[in-house]
This record gives C-alpha cells, sequence and structure tokens, in this order.
C-alpha cells in the first residue's frame, strides 16, 4: 500500500499544475484545426471535381504506402481503448475528479487526438484507394480486443509508455508527409505533417510527466522505465487483424510495410531510446536506491545492444495482400 501512497501523492502534485500543462501543450478548442479543413466541402458545388482531383492524387500511391496510411489511420481510429486504459491509473478519479486535474487532461488529450483518426478515415474514403469495410472491420477489431500494453494501472510505466509511442507516431506521420510529397501528393503531405505537428505537442507533455516525476520519486520512476523497456514498447496497433484471421495476425505485416518504406524502422524505435535518456537526464539523475542504480546502468546500456540485434535483422521483401487495399 506504501507504494501506492506515493503514487497517488505523485500524481497529486502534478495535477496541480495540469491547467497550466493543458495550456501549454494542447490548442484551444475553438481555434484548433478540424478534418474539414483539410477535406473537400460535400455542400459546395466543385465538390465533385475536388474529389476527382483527390483520387488523381492518390493513384499513384505505392502499395506499401498505402498499407501504412491503412494502419496508421486503424491505429488512430482504436482512440476509444487509449482514453478508457488511461482513465483507470492510479491517480486517475473520473467520478470524484469529474473535470480537474488528470481526468481533464484525459479527455482534452483525447479530443484533440480524435481529430487524427476522423481526418484519415475521410480522407482514404474518398481517395477510392481502400476497402473501407475491411478497413472499419479491422478497426472494430482492434477496439474489440482492446490491448495490454505491460503498464498495468501504473501511471509512471504508462507515461513512459505514452513518451515512447507519441514520438514514435510523430515520427511515423512526419515521414508518411515527406513521402507523400515526394510522390506527389502536397495535400495529403500537409494532412500527415499537421497530425505529426500534434503527435509532438502530445509527447513533449507526456516527456514532461516524467520529467516532473523524477524530480519527486526518482528511485521508483527509474525501475519503472527500466520494466517497460525490458517488456518492449508495443505499438498500439499490436493486436491488428484482419476479417477471419486471429488476433494479431496483420501487424507484423503492417509494420514490415513501414520498415521498406522507412516510414518507422527499428533504428528509430532505438533513436527514441536514446533521446529520452538525454531528455531525462539519465545519467545524471542523483538519490538513487541500489535497485534504481543498476536500472539506470541498464536503460543506458541498452541501445547499444538493440543496435547489435538490429543489424542482424532483414526486412522481407515479399509484399503481404492486405484486405484493405483495392489495386
Amino acid at each position: 500500500m506504501e507504494l501506492l501512497k506515493t503514487r497517488i501523492e505523485v500524481m497529486n502534485h502534478i495535477g496541480k499544475e495540469m491547467d497550466s500543462l493543458i495550456e501549454e501543450f494542447l490548442n484551444p478548442i475553438e481555434t484548433n484545426w478540424q478534418p474539414s479543413d483539410f477535406l473537400p466541402d460535400a455542400s459546395k458545388g466543385d465538390f465533385g471535381s475536388e474529389v476527382k482531383l483527390l483520387q488523381e492524387a492518390c493513384r499513384e500511391l505505392p502499395y506499401d504506402y498505402i498499407a501504412v496510411l491503412v494502419g496508421d489511420t486503424i491505429t488512430e481510429e482504436a482512440l476509444p481503448t487509449y482514453e478508457s486504459w488511461l482513465m483507470n491509473m492510479i491517480g486517475v478519479n473520473q467520478v470524484e475528479q469529474k473535470d480537474t486535474s488528470w481526468v481533464k487532461w484525459n479527455r482534452w488529450w483525447t479530443a484533440e487526438e480524435n481529430r487524427h483518426g476522423d481526418l484519415l478515415n475521410k480522407y482514404l474514403y474518398l481517395s477510392g484507394r481502400v476497402n473501407m469495410r475491411e478497413m472499419e472491420v479491422s478497426t472494430q477489431w482492434l477496439i474489440a480486443d482492446g490491448f495490454d500494453i505491460g503498464t498495468d494501472t501504473d501511471p509512471y510505466r504508462n507515461f513512459v509508455y505514452t513518451s515512447f509511442q507519441e514520438l514514435a507516431t510523430n515520427i511515423s506521420h512526419r515521414r508518411t508527409a515527406t513521402l507523400a510529397k515526394k510522390f506527389g501528393n502536397p495535400h495529403l503531405s500537409k494532412i500527415c505533417g499537421v497530425i505529426a505537428s500534434d503527435e509532438m505537442r502530445h509527447a513533449k507533455a507526456y516527456k514532461t510527466f516524467i520529467a516532473k516525476i523524477f524530480e519527486v520519486d526518482p528511485s521508483e520512476m527509474m525501475l519503472a522505465f527500466e520494466d517497460m523497456m525490458k517488456k518492449k514498447i508495443v505499438m498500439p496497433a499490436h493486436f491488428l487483424r484482419e476479417t477471419g484471421q486471429k488476433i494479431g495476425s496483420v501487424f507484423s505485416h503492417f509494420s514490415d510495410s513501414a520498415q521498406r518504406l522507412g516510414v518507422y524502422t527499428t533504428l528509430d524505435y532505438i533513436q527514441i531510446l536514446e533521446d529520452l535518456l538525454k531528455e531525462w537526464k539519465i545519467e545524471n539523475i542523483t538519490e538513487l536506491n541500489s535497485a534504481a542504480e543498476k536500472a539506470r546502468d541498464y536503460v543506458i546500456a541498452l541501445p547499444d545492444r538493440l543496435k547489435r540485434i538490429a543489424e542482424r535483422t532483414k526486412i522481407p521483401e515479399l509484399e503481404y495482400e492486405f484486405s484493405w487495399i483495392t489495386r
């Protein structure tokens, strides 16, 4: 119970700053971008011609690129799972706290993230390149199957995960933006770019939460960091499946497409870890107990160990036939 009490005290401590943190890391709702800002307006007379231009711009996008874009969309669309998971953390009580502190952060973060799936889903629908029903089946399965990211209800582990994951999604959307421009689709490039920008702001927020925890509970935070890195940070879509398939059967194919394109690779995973080690100044943290000292040694040595493994990793060249994509 002492550990639980400590977590609650730390969460309450950081929660006192939540209004200023929301102001720093989330945009005002009334002035924020919305999906309709980037899509043809069905109420306008030029809607048909705008959709035709959109489809022409998507016609030559490579197969792997469409696969990654669909996988990213499904991941974003599974947002209800992520919110419900974070609402269950120690120190979060949506019944008693209602619209304050961590409940407010989770809801406002979710509201901002929700725009990503909405925008990508509508864009793909208009593109004519996607079997929308198959994509929607995969989305429903991903939400229905839930996910286990190895954090339990521990906010320390959850914030390690979200720090890492928001950086990973920033990289993925930023790279799809760059590739869209390369493939002659500046409109899609802009869409992926604004989503990537959101993800970076969110990553800064979760990294800030961790930094504040290190200030008041360094040993327990270090042990939580070590534990998450030993488990490995699994992607939110790791249970991805298609019609008639087993849970998680499609994720490796989605990951292979991303690796072939260079959208998100094993080296990116390692780079994120190195960036977090620098961001949180892991080498300079003091007042650690002996277990936490060993944990620090482990995470500091981990990037070099992962690089040696990455050198032996081969990416399959054979394209998987996704049910989501129309040729």
